[in-house]
This record gives structure tokens, sequence and C-alpha cells, in this order.
């Protein structure tokens, strides 16, 4: 898999949590910006997607809001 994971995320979120732990566990390599800690991370967000949500999940040039209900389309995205 030569594409980037970028997640954007907060510590509470759930579904945020849900995938770093599968990335991790899939040897995923990933690199997280905390929407909670810089609001910067926050606009990119909302710039991707129009919308203030998490997590938001880019590999490549494709980007997916949330992960449970993509998680089919991610995890054929990664295996490539």
């Amino acid at each position: 898999m030569t594409e980037s994971v970028i997640i954007y995320s907060i510590p509470t979120c759930g579904d945020c949590n849900h995938a770093k732990r599968y990335f991790k566990e899939n040897q995923i390599s990933y690199i997280e910006y905390d929407c909670e800690t810089d609001a910067k991370y926050a606009k990119e967000v909302m710039d991707l997607t129009g919308k203030q949500i998490v997590p938001t999940i880019v590999i490549g040039n494709t980007v997916f809001v949330g992960f449970a209900e993509n998680l089919k389309e991610i995890s054929e995205r990664l295996k490539g």
C-alpha cells in the first residue's frame, strides 16, 4: 500500500478510536490530526467535507466520512 492514510480525529470519538485500532492491528501506517487540540485541522475537515465531523479519513485522494459505515470500502482500498 503506497497511498498515504490520514485520519482527522478527537480523543473522545469512539469511531475514531476504532479506526486507529484497525489501522494498528493491520499494520497500516497513518498520520493522525487531532481536531480538538489544533483548530487548523478542524478547518481542514470543513474544507474537505463541508462539515465538522470525525473521523474524516483521507486515503490518497479519497475522503471517507466516518469509519464503521465505510469499513468495507476502506479495507478494500487499503488492500489495493
